[in-house]
Formats: C-alpha cells, sequence, structure tokens
C-alpha cells in the first residue's frame, strides 16, 4: 500500500453521504459517471485519506465493462460482468453512490438470485495492451463459447457436454 502523503491521514471507513452504508478498504462501490446517461462505474476501495481541510479522497481500482475494454463486449460475455483492470484512479468520496458485491465466476453461477448491486468477475484486464488473466477460460458445447450465466444451458443427450 501507498504512503499516506504530508498533511493526510488513513481512514478506517468512509459513511456514504445520505446514506447509513459504511465503506472500508476492499470494498467496491458504485461511483457516479460524469455523464449521467451512463450506468455507474464499479471500483474497488484501496485506501480511503482525509487531507487537512477534511477532503476525503478514495483510491481505487477500476472495474472495467466488457463493452469499454478493447475488443468490447462479446457473445458470452454475461450482462454483470466485469473485468478488473489495473487502472487505479484517486476520486472524491463524495462520487459514491454505493456498495455492490463482485462475486466470483463460481459465486455468482451459484446465485439463487441475482439483485441489482450482485456483479461477477472472471477476468483481469490489462487496460494499456486489452490483455486478459487468463487468456483462455473453458468452452462449452458445440458452439466453444466460454458459459454466459445470463443463458439457459441443457446437457445434450448424446455427449452428456452442457
Amino acid at each position: 500500500m501507498a504512503k499516506t502523503k504530508p498533511g493526510r491521514k488513513d481512514l478506517d471507513s468512509y459513511t456514504i453521504k445520505g446514506t447509513n452504508k459504511v465503506v472500508r478498504p476492499g470494498d467496491c462501490v458504485l461511483m457516479r459517471p460524469s455523464d449521467t446517461d451512463k450506468p455507474p462505474y464499479v471500483a474497488l476501495v484501496e485506501k480511503i485519506e482525509a487531507d487537512h481541510r477534511n477532503s476525503v479522497k478514495v483510491r481505487v481500482r477500476w472495474y472495467y465493462r466488457p463493452e469499454e475494454s478493447i475488443g468490447g463486449r462479446r457473445q458470452f460475455h454475461g450482462a454483470k460482468e466485469l473485468f478488473l483492470s489495473d487502472h487505479y484512479d484517486v476520486q472524491s468520496a463524495h462520487t459514491i453512490e454505493g456498495k455492490c458485491t463482485v462475486h466470483s465466476f463460481k459465486n455468482y453461477s451459484k446465485l439463487e438470485n441475482v439483485g441489482a448491486e450482485d456483479y461477477f468477475c472472471r477476468f483481469e484486464y490489462k487496460a494499456s495492451t486489452g490483455g486478459f488473466t487468463p487468456d483462455r477460460v473453458a468452452v462449452y458445447c458445440k458452439c466453444e463459447m466460454p458459459y454466459n450465466p445470463d443463458d439457459l444451458m441443457v446437457q445434450c443427450e448424446g455427449c452428456k457436454d452442457w
């Protein structure tokens, strides 16, 4: 973790303005975009700090939506899929709209009820190159596409593949 600059102090938490929701480092948050027609951005809070005037800033690691990545949205990307990027930034804590949960792909697939604040991540994304880790995932069926949790899959009677 980066050292705190002189005149700044690390905070253990921040309460989202107008709510009783508390954000701590390690939490995922929804951040207000400057363009109100866009959905909120999703970020992982790395650090919370206040300056000498008690202006609170958060250091975040951004999640990208498939359409924000090089290559764009593909057929197998789920509607709630995000990529954890290597893009870090410092933002005003006042731009935090709420909290959310970014599940692993495996845990997301097991959810019985997916809520508005539930997302999943199965890739890390290198913003400068458009590269993904892992660079391949398991494929299914004769279409040889990765599993999209939004699509119903049925087992083939012949080969027993899904």
